[in-house]
């Protein structure tokens, strides 16, 4: 299984978009400093969505399809799910 993900600095802040297969290494990474220069410059920690795809190919197509979204259309998505862009790591 792999997953797309975004994270936020806080509601309606910076997002950040990724892939893995692993989103708990992965969050475990980020919050360390470790995953992206990106992500430790801006704080941006919080998930507040996830995507799961069957391989990774498709979370791959997925992840560069939000990244070309405008800003607007990524906080609909967010928000249809997410309204309070609560920190969703706890159901991980």
């Amino acid at each position: 299984m792999y997953y797309v993900y975004m994270l936020a600095s806080k509601r309606h802040g910076t997002i950040y978009i990724g892939v893995t297969n692993s989103i708990r290494n992965r969050l475990e990474q980020h919050r360390a400093g470790d995953g992206s220069a990106f992500v430790a410059k801006y704080k941006v920690h919080r998930l507040v969505y996830l995507e799961s795809c069957n391989n990774s190919r498709d979370a791959i197509q997925r992840e560069k399809q939000f990244k070309n979204w405008k800003r607007d259309w990524k906080i609909r998505l967010i928000e249809e799910d997410n309204p309070e862009w609560n920190d969703l790591s706890h159901l991980i």
